[in-house]
């Protein structure tokens, strides 16, 4: 039985993964293409998040947390709370590095630890059988 949980959370830490490649594509590449138009790197990564925030729900919800309810609501709080991390983290690493597309991956890296345990323990919870 533990072999069995144990192997069913790799599988969900795997597909985290996945999801989150292709997630984290989706938002680098909205916030390049943001700033490359000339937006600054705050508003760009605003905007990027919220366009993510609304693609992440679905491969989050569809391809890692199968087993989980519906959590829309618990979703969006978590990826406020998600901003406001990153975008101190932003800040904290646009400090150090001058490179604002070096700095959003960093932050972004950064950011996507803790925020698995965040969809994993609160915002995706299994449903009660």
């Amino acid at each position: 039985m533990l072999k069995s949980l144990r192997s069913k959370r790799v599988i969900e830490l795997v597909r985290y993964y996945q999801a989150g490649i292709v997630n984290t594509l989706f938002g680098l590449g909205a916030y390049a293409v943001l700033v490359r138009m000339g937006f600054g790197i705050y508003p760009a990564q605003l905007i990027a998040h919220l366009a993510g925030m609304a693609f992440n729900y679905v491969t989050y919800s569809r391809h890692v947390f199968r087993d989980a309810g519906p959590a829309k609501g618990r979703f969006v709080l978590s990826y406020a709370l998600n901003y406001l991390m990153s975008l101190g983290t932003l800040a904290l690493v646009a400090s150090a590095v001058s490179n604002p597309y070096l700095a959003g991956f960093i932050s972004a890296f950064i950011v996507s630890i803790v925020n698995f345990f965040a969809l994993k323990f609160v915002v995706f919870r299994a449903q009660m059988s």
